[in-house]
């Protein structure tokens, strides 16, 4: 169990964080979230002890945050930093050596981690050779190879394509599976509703929605309209105009709208059919994280947060 206690963060005259407390509890995915400058990376700071707090406690296996916690803890930040001219392989041993593994159980580990990944080939490679995706997964499995409790993934899928994207979220979902704390930072909002149990999202240093995602969700209500059809979208901009829809999403043949000022979905209905040719797809369900986030964050900001 990771526990945030009151936590407080201050830069000079600037809070950082303020008064932030959640809970991370094993064998569950945690997505803190935020807008940018929000507080999410002095969070992570604090939790992995690179800074302590101000105010409040931070506490790991029921235990004070420390040096002894950082052995246990696998860290992918969202700034890279890998060694350059380190060959890929000495740089993986050399940092689980720092996380207290022998060299001999180091280098088997990175082997199994880099054939994993269909990247043994790369091990005695340096990193600068390395494209940007392939870096991320070094950088990613430097993180897990000492076998954390706990994992903090801060946009972990940067530079990822889908398929190695998709093997990466095997992985995170195999170590949730095995019982493992995982605390995941995006900005990426279907990877959120993808992979996290729970959401603590804070905004200018302090907590404004949290709780376990699908009664997060539900809470908010089966207010958004998805919507495809074949024909003109006009239609669309009338009921934008009239103040009886806000559009979320909206492309050639395909809308995600929600419901405002209490307007009924067959209202929406009605008014599609009236000009559109064919509707193959209309829903009623809850919105997305996408939308929950900005309503949340424009409420409390009073402006369009910064996705």
């Amino acid at each position: 169990m990771l526990s945030i206690d009151n936590v407080t963060k201050r830069y000079g005259d600037l809070v950082a964080v303020n008064r932030v407390s959640f809970k991370a509890q094993p064998g569950r995915i945690l997505g803190l979230l935020g807008p940018n400058g929000a507080g999410k990376t002095s969070t992570i700071r604090m939790i992995t002890y690179i800074t302590v707090p101000d105010e409040g406690e931070i506490r790991f296996d029921g235990k004070l945050v420390g040096p002894w916690s950082q052995e246990r803890m696998g860290y992918l930040p969202e700034e890279r930093g890998l060694y350059k001219k380190m060959k890929v392989g000495e740089q993986l041993v050399y940092f689980a050596e720092l996380k207290g593994l022998a060299r001999s159980e180091a280098s088997k580990r990175a082997h199994y981690w880099l054939d994993r990944f269909e990247a043994d080939d790369w091990y005695n490679k340096k990193t600068q050779e390395l494209s940007k995706g392939m870096q991320q997964k070094i950088q990613f499995i430097n993180a897990i190879l000492h076998n954390p409790d706990l994992v903090i993934l801060d946009e972990p899928f940067g530079g990822l394509d889908p398929i190695n994207a998709d093997l990466l979220k095997d992985v995170i979902m195999e170590l949730k599976e095995d019982g493992r704390t995982i605390l995941f930072a995006s900005h990426r909002m279907e990877q959120v509703e993808q992979l996290c149990d729970d959401i603590c999202l804070v905004s200018r240093g302090e907590i404004i929605l949290q709780g376990d995602l699908r009664e997060v969700k539900r809470r908010f209500g089966r207010n958004t309209v998805v919507l495809d059809f074949f024909g003109e979208d006009a239609f669309l901009d009338t009921l934008e105009a009239a103040q009886k829809i806000r559009i979320s999403m909206r492309s050639h043949s395909h809308a995600e709208l929600q419901l405002i000022n209490g307007t009924p979905p067959r209202h929406v209905l009605e008014t599609a059919l009236q000009h559109v040719e064919e509707i193959t797809r209309f829903e009623l369900s809850e919105p997305p994280m996408r939308e929950i986030f900005v309503s949340v964050v424009t409420d409390q900001q009073g402006a369009v947060a910064n996705l």
